[in-house]
């Protein structure tokens, strides 16, 4: 199937370079200026596509080509892409930069040549004049399959900064698309783990997002960058289709579809969007509540999925949320299915940082100084809701947080890549692990979730 979609890839040389202000900000003034927008992030990164889909009301999806292998990119492009009129792709770290070890796996570059996208680079300009020429020719010749397309300026100091840097690029072939001048009201606050999450900060986010739709539009040749968007030559891939995996499924009447709860709110804020439609492609009932405000699981719930966030930071007030941790609880000791990522396995735990939580499982859980980042290989080495034994799938790990298990836990995954060790707990019905998995590359995961949901 050939499809032809306008799409864009906003990189850069480094991280802190500025694409996440770019980036959610192109996809904001396109949206305001009537385009349906797709938005997308390279690898593993949940924070930046809640920013993205604030600014286009649309999923932010990533892309990773670890997570889900080089050969389901274009069709998970594809799928998120449906009924819009441009997509803009945030890339990760800097444009070369991928799986450690592993050479362009991953990288922006390598999912830029996968979609066949021109890349535009965000400089960060604030300690360069004429250097800023021999940075963009570096980044445009060091692979010849990269379209490195145009340059975005940013940190600009003043109109002078912005003629000597104009003025170097002028021999590099590349074109500039863009110069945009600092600004603090498009900063987004940070902690330990990145970004401030979009859920979080609500009101703030809507006024930074604004704020970068309006600096971009006063600061870059928008109808340029939409033209090279164009220029982007059609893809031949068959769009990524949830149903089409589960053949059947779809017929069952609504009434016979075990209802599935998926915990959301300001402390649950990590999940790929392809879960929830995996989850409804495999036959169940999707709903969302909210562990800081709801005290009791949805009706009829036969299962519960607990993804990632932020549960340190709300410690207090899950602790305090009694009637719904005793809920959540009863459920595991029922044996009904329960999943749970990072996030989930603390909230699971007799206690993080002191306070009472779930008691699902005997372990405690406590911040770290030190944090813990990077892709995993692993195999299931215990049944389990989600996996066999022997099912292997790739992760990602991402948190400053410590388990310790009780006496006699059995683990969840063995961890083959990069060190060897065993990771998780399998209790149960209970499936909960530090491991961050994109169930696009493995959806037998969410059918055998809903299978166990509906028995």
């Amino acid at each position: 199937m050939v499809t032809s979609v306008p799409r864009l890839v906003i990189a850069a040389p480094s991280s802190g370079s500025g694409k996440t202000t770019v980036a959610t900000g192109l996809m904001a003034a396109f949206t305001g200026s009537g385009l349906a927008v797709s938005p997308h992030k390279v690898g593993p990164d949940y924070i930046d596509p809640g920013y993205h889909a604030l600014a286009t009301g649309r999923p932010g999806r990533n892309l990773d080509a670890f997570l889900c292998g080089p050969d389901l990119v274009a069709p998970l492009f594809l799928h998120g892409v449906a009924g819009t009129d441009l997509a803009v792709v945030e890339g990760v770290m800097g444009l070369y930069d991928g799986a450690a070890g592993q050479g362009e796996l991953a990288s922006t570059a390598h999912v830029a040549k996968l979609l066949r996208a021109p890349v535009v680079l965000v400089v960060d300009a604030s300690s360069q004049s004429r250097s800023v020429a021999a940075l963009v020719h570096g980044f445009a010749s060091w692979d010849p399959e990269v379209r490195l397309a145009g340059v975005i300026l940013n940190k600009v100091g003043s109109d002078r900064h912005e003629a000597l840097l104009r003025e170097a690029l002028d021999e590099s072939g590349v074109p500039v698309l863009g110069a945009l001048r600092r600004a603090e009201q498009v900063a987004t606050p940070s902690r330990h783990l990145g970004l401030v999450p979009v859920a979080e900060r609500s009101a703030d986010a809507v006024a930074a997002v604004r704020a970068m739709a309006a600096q971009v539009r006063e600061g870059c040749d928008m109808d340029a960058l939409l033209a090279l968007a164009r220029s982007a030559p059609a893809l031949d891939a068959q769009p990524w289709d949830p149903a089409g995996l589960f053949p059947g499924v779809g017929e069952t009447p609504r009434r016979g579809r075990p209802v599935i709860a998926v915990a959301g709110g300001p402390a649950f804020t990590f999940s790929y969007a392809e879960h929830a439609e995996l989850l409804t492609a495999a036959g169940a009932e999707v709903v969302t509540f909210d562990p800081l405000r709801d005290e009791a699981l949805p009706d009829h719930a036969a299962g519960l999925v607990i993804g990632g966030g932020f549960p340190e930071v709300y410690a207090p007030e899950l602790s305090a949320n009694e009637p719904l941790r005793k809920a959540v609880a009863a459920l595991a000791e029922s044996g009904a299915p329960v999943a749970a990522e990072c996030a989930g396995l603390l909230y699971l735990a007799r206690e993080l940082e002191g306070r009472p939580m779930c008691g699902v499982l005997d372990a405690t859980a406590r911040m770290s100084e030190r944090l813990t980042l990077g892709y995993r290989e692993a195999v299931a080495v215990s049944d389990s809701v989600l996996a066999e034994v022997g099912t292997r799938v790739r992760g990602h790990e991402f948190h400053r947080t410590v388990v310790e298990p009780g006496a006699g836990a059995t683990p969840a995954w063995g961890v083959t890549r990069p060190e060897r060790r065993v990771e998780g707990f399998v209790h149960g019905g209970v499936h909960a692990s530090y491991l961050h998995v994109h169930w696009a590359a493995v959806p037998s995961v969410a059918r055998r979730l809903v299978e166990r949901c509906a028995t």
